[in-house]
């Protein structure tokens, strides 16, 4: 093996390892993030639950479209998304106002998704990658029961949540050290939008 070659090698292991270290050091993220007035928004694929008072036959389980809007009796694409499952009720009962006289409605949301925008994404060396719905008071733990925990290959201590309500900034997390060793001190809450990406481990 020739000086040059040897030179090559070891400096492709230098920026590896650099690489899967990470160049940049993130903060810690906060142990506490939820919003004590943190209200859930309506997503497509949710289920609301339309109650009309004193008139059944208008009462009825709709479920939200893929463009966020809904439809029922004497109500035509209503949209629903973004919106509280009260401000719903509230736009239903003025579209009712045509024709029945001081409509009282309760909208119930039965089946949560929410709106893309508070989604959590979960990406990278997960068990099971995929995109879950924002729950108050939801924290890491909760994430990575859902997603089944972390593959062999992953780097779970360098792990990061890169939060979309702080203009994308990003915190790191320590995913193995609080599902592997049990360290709690490792749970942190989570935030409506968050993207917790899980980095593969190279040695």
């Amino acid at each position: 093996m020739s000086r040059s070659f040897f030179l090559r090698v070891l400096g492709l292991l230098i920026i590896v390892a650099f690489a899967a270290t990470g160049c940049a050091s993130f903060p810690p993220a906060p142990v506490s993030a939820a919003s004590a007035d943190y209200d859930y928004l309506i997503g497509p694929g949710d289920t609301l639950n339309i109650v009309v008072w004193r008139n059944p036959e208008l009462s009825m389980a709709v479920p939200v479209r893929p463009d966020g809007k809904i439809s029922a009796p004497l109500v035509e694409d209503l949209s629903a998304i973004g919106k509280s499952a009260t401000t719903v009720a509230r736009d239903i009962e003025v579209a009712l106002t045509k024709y029945i006289r001081d409509p009282v409605v309760t909208v119930v949301v039965t089946n949560f998704v929410g709106p893309y925008s508070e989604q959590i994404r979960v990406v990278g060396e997960a068990a099971k990658p995929q995109v879950l719905p924002y729950r108050q008071k939801m924290t890491l733990l909760d994430v990575m029961i859902a997603v089944g925990g972390i593959t062999d290959f992953a780097n779970g201590n360098r792990a990061t949540i890169l939060r979309t309500t702080d203009g994308n900034k990003q915190y790191s997390v320590r995913i193995s050290d609080l599902i592997k060793r049990g360290d709690y001190s490792a749970n942190v809450e989570m935030r409506p939008g968050d993207v917790l990406i899980i980095p593969q481990s190279w040695f």
